[in-house]
């Protein structure tokens, strides 16, 4: 079972669907391909680059030390710093450098733990340079502009995909053979990576699942889409995070996602609901739950794909809406199964349903 919480019912039906599919066909794969996060010191500096890049091995190891007391038990859990780096972006900004640290906060998403390793980073900075004698006064001092941890997560990415013979998809479209399904949909997915249009609603439908998740356990769902969104842009244009491949008669499905999730700490210890749900997924580590969102990520994306490739979407939201609609009316079983039955070729409205319901009940 995976919990969602979203708002849209058609999004958990996708994804049932797909699972359906999917699980006659040999499920979802899924890896992750590293768990590593950023934060970044921005700092302003007067002096030339190659002296303070000269002096940077040392500036690393006073930045380390002076930060033990709080990582020392992150490291304990197998996480801390795992490489601090300084970007010269002088060519952007005058005397504009920043500190880039990459961390590896295991089961938290990390954001408390970063940042007031970041904000001490800081002031390690200024008191360190301050100290070099050997600088002139101006090269003695340091502005920190700002200390925080980057939401874009491009070391921190899950892959997750699905593949099955070409004529296992035989059955899909009765009007397509499997290879012609497949070579739909793989136009489908190409028109998502060349046109932003699509490409928008392409990847929204991705986060349908993948933010059903992530507000079911108390992650940050806006942290994660606007990693994705940023991850969909790296190329130089706004494209698909998803992708066909289809070689040697085998059709595959990649989805490629950063997703900085946790399982420990913040919202997710203190939430009953969010709780409830680690356990239903059987308290999962942080890579488990990547693993989980991104398959439901690439679930809702195969269904909706689909979908506009066959019968087209409306069918499928309809059908829901008609429910919907029902619902309101409070109708029973029997004038349920009565409205399913007429509206099978009759175009769904609230106020066609309205007046169907008002005309048997008479």
């Amino acid at each position: 079972l995976v919990p969602m919480v979203i708002e849209e019912s058609s999004v958990v039906a996708a994804a049932s669907s797909a699972a359906k599919f999917w699980s006659e066909r040999g499920g979802f794969h899924s890896e992750v391909i590293d768990t590593i996060k950023v934060g970044q010191v921005h700092f302003s500096w007067a002096g030339e680059p190659h002296t303070l890049f000269t002096l940077l091995p040392a500036i690393k190891s006073r930045l380390i030390e002076d930060v033990k007391p709080i990582t020392a038990n992150m490291e304990k859990r197998g996480g801390g710093i795992v490489k601090i780096e300084l970007i010269d972006m002088t060519d952007k900004i005058e005397h504009y450098y920043q500190l880039r640290a990459h961390f590896e906060t295991k089961d938290s998403m990390g954001a408390n733990f970063i940042n007031s390793v970041l904000e001490e980073f800081g002031q390690s900075l200024k008191i360190f340079l301050a100290e070099q004698y050997q600088l002139t006064n101006d090269e003695r001092q340091c502005e920190i502009i700002m200390a925080i941890l980057s939401n874009y997560t491009p070391e921190c990415v899950v892959k997750t995909w699905v593949e099955c013979k070409l004529s296992e998809l035989d059955n899909v479209d009765e009007r397509l053979t499997g290879e012609q399904f497949a070579r739909k949909f793989e136009k489908a997915v190409k028109i998502a990576q060349v046109d932003m249009y699509r490409a928008t609603t392409h990847n929204k439908g991705i986060y349908n699942g993948i933010d059903a998740v992530a507000i079911a356990t108390g992650n940050d769902f806006r942290a994660i889409e606007a990693a994705g969104h940023t991850y969909a842009s790296r190329n130089g244009q706004y494209e698909s995070l998803s992708r066909v491949e289809i070689e040697n008669d085998i059709f595959r499905f990649i989805l490629e996602v950063p997703l900085a999730l946790g399982t420990v700490g913040g919202l997710t210890a203190l939430h009953p609901l969010a709780k409830q749900s680690l356990h239903l997924l059987g308290n999962p580590t942080a890579p488990e739950l990547m693993m989980i969102a991104s398959v439901m990520g690439l679930a809702n994306n195969f269904s909706a794909v689909k979908s506009l490739t066959t019968k087209g979407i409306q069918a499928g939201h309809m059908k829901m809406h008609l429910f919907n609609i029902l619902n309101h009316f409070k109708a029973n079983d029997e004038e349920k199964s009565a409205a399913v039955e007429h509206f099978k070729d009759q175009k769904v409205s609230f106020s066609s349903v309205g007046q169907y319901i008002a005309s048997i009940r008479r």
